[in-house]
């Protein structure tokens, strides 16, 4: 498959087509990411979330501009995003009293907290209950088990893509049952 037909058949939603994409620039994106995270873990994070977005979007994907320039524009701004996010709650957490002297709030969570806390666990559950059982083993693997990708490639005795695929996949899904609420 050439990368013009693959993305011609993604933009009518076409899995395989969509696997292709993700299998051909992942190392690009991932590459990008670690280079300016230094961090597997958020390049990885970054990398997905990018994919999801392109992939959620590809209909607007301009066919005279470069598909590995487009992702790596979606991911720098992704990228971008987070920092403007983390450096926003870093600047409200720290206050400066009148004698010019910085305190640190603290941000322990409360007994009514973690109460909502749980009760928010356990809608999720309910929620990624309805998802089909591969979905929900996935989600479970990747986020209660915190397994790498790679970890859970060789437990499910499948390619690394199809992990990935597939937790993009269980993600989205679970976001529309949630959505639907």
């Amino acid at each position: 498959m050439e990368i013009d037909e693959a993305i011609s058949r993604a933009k009518k939603n076409d899995q395989k087509a969509f696997n292709y994409l993700l299998d051909t620039y992942w190392d690009n994106v991932y590459g990008f990411q670690l280079r300016r995270t230094e961090n597997e873990n958020d390049a990885e994070d970054i990398t997905i979330q990018t994919f999801s977005k392109a992939f959620d979007k590809i209909g607007t994907f301009d066919d005279n501009y470069s598909f590995k320039t487009w992702l790596i524009a979606i991911s720098k701004n992704i990228h971008i995003d987070l920092l403007r996010k983390e450096k926003n709650s870093i600047t409200q957490v720290i206050s400066k009293n009148d004698k010019g002297i910085f305190q640190v709030m603290d941000e322990s969570p409360s007994a009514e907290d973690k109460l909502i806390t749980e009760q928010h666990l356990a809608k999720l559950l309910r929620d990624i209950k309805k998802l089909k059982p591969h979905y929900q083993e996935v989600i479970n693997l990747r986020y209660f088990q915190e397994l790498s990708y790679n970890e859970i490639s060789k437990e499910l005795k499948e390619p690394m893509s199809n992990i990935k695929v597939k937790l993009l996949r269980a993600k989205k899904l679970l976001a529309e049952i949630i959505r639907e609420k």
